[in-house]
């Protein structure tokens, strides 16, 4: 499994999925067949959660091959994480209080046998090794595994759910704060209080095509328990009335400019913001960061082709650049820094996000009956 760092790569993949997979999607998807052979998915997620397509592109390139009713799980697979990320727009205390969580449990499992035996691959579960050597060396794993994964680590091995999703941020290309927490969340069952996702020796070995054998599981744990509750926050995701000629900020969320919402707009410069670990709460693995780079490098040459004035940056000197907008960069890292650092940008949200972030403020199977409306506004 090779993810390539380009746009040119990612739209090859999407047409490739589209032409000669997508039929399968529904009836297949479940199946981890391992690393060398995903043709069952689409493995596009990389590339959607750095913005090099969107979550539009794909869908408006499927639905020209199949109707919307052949195409509904793959669409709602797909418009998840725009989901997700909504949803903890609404809540963005949930990664704030999940980082503090974060930084008591590193202290206190630094040492923890447990642990370190866990991220090493080092278990008595053969299957959880081999995925975790898996996400080290691939930086993927199957959605269906990703679940398993997380199960295994809260209920089997009894570790905080915190630190699994800290382990996928580090690894994971396609890692991003709201599906990666939420989603850890939810297996724990603190996402919707008192269900919990467990996985099951049958499951496993149902859906790997009998790959596993021995797997000794806690099949009977009961949710975890969180105090805290999160009430809405009344957020206004509002452009400015006319967009000036200024300088524009992009982060590695939005590595397309050129098909955004944006792209007739006139800016006098664009920044690309790198964020290496010296700004960041979770330190990512090398591997990661190299991809990210390579992303942006990808967008820079392909502006410079474009002609238009560009300029990778790190985070840190956005401070020396004057009258900017920036592409909202969601609940994250780069947030964060923005934040903390008392940088007042004038955002741009892409339309999908305004129009779709409104009904994010329920359940997923409430958000999924407007993505039929979601989907016309834009086709």
């Amino acid at each position: 499994m090779i993810f390539e760092a380009s746009r040119a790569k990612a739209v090859d993949r999407l047409n490739h999925f589209i032409e000669n997979n997508l039929s399968e999607y529904s009836k297949l998807r479940n199946f981890d067949f391992g690393p060398d052979n995903r043709s069952n998915i689409s493995c596009l997620s990389p590339y959607i959660t750095h913005g090099v397509i969107n979550e539009l592109e794909v869908i408006e390139k499927s639905l020209k091959k199949f109707s919307f009713v052949k195409n509904e799980k793959f669409i709602q697979e797909v418009l998840w994480r725009t989901y997700w990320k909504g949803w903890l727009e609404l809540r963005p205390n949930v990664w704030t209080d999940y980082l503090i969580e974060l930084n008591d449990l590193r202290n206190e499992f630094k040492s923890n046998q447990n642990y370190l035996n866990a991220i090493e691959g080092k278990t008595n579960i053969e299957c959880f090794n081999e995925w975790v050597n898996e996400l080290k060396e691939n930086n993927y794993l199957h959605n269906h595994t990703r679940m398993w994964f997380a199960s295994i680590w809260i209920f089997t091995l009894e570790l905080p759910w915190q630190l699994g999703a800290e382990f996928f941020m580090q690894h994971l290309y396609d890692g991003d704060a709201a599906s990666n927490t939420l989603g850890w969340r939810w297996v724990a069952g603190i996402q919707t209080q008192g269900k919990h996702y467990l996985a099951s020796e049958w499951n496993i070995k149902k859906f790997t095509n009998n790959r596993f054998q021995n797997i000794k599981l806690n099949e009977n744990a009961t949710p975890k328990v969180s105090e805290k509750s999160y009430a809405l926050v009344n957020q206004v995701f509002k452009n400015p009335q006319n967009i000036e000629e200024k300088n524009l900020l992009i982060f590695e969320n939005n590595l397309s400019f050129e098909i955004s919402d944006y792209k007739e707009n006139k800016f006098e410069k664009i920044y690309i913001i790198s964020n290496n670990n010296e700004n960041r709460s979770i330190k990512l693995s090398e591997k990661l960061l190299r991809f990210k780079s390579l992303l942006i490098e990808d967008q820079k040459k392909r502006l410079k082709d474009k002609s238009i004035n560009c300029e990778v940056i790190d985070i840190s000197e956005i401070k020396n650049i004057e009258n900017y907008y920036g592409l909202y960069p969601t609940v994250g890292e780069n947030l964060d820094y923005l934040n903390s650092n008392n940088l007042k940008i004038s955002f741009l949200y892409r339309n999908l996000d305004q129009l779709a972030w409104q009904y994010c403020n329920k359940g997923f199977f409430n958000f999924k009956n407007f993505i039929p409306k979601i989907i016309s506004t834009f086709n």
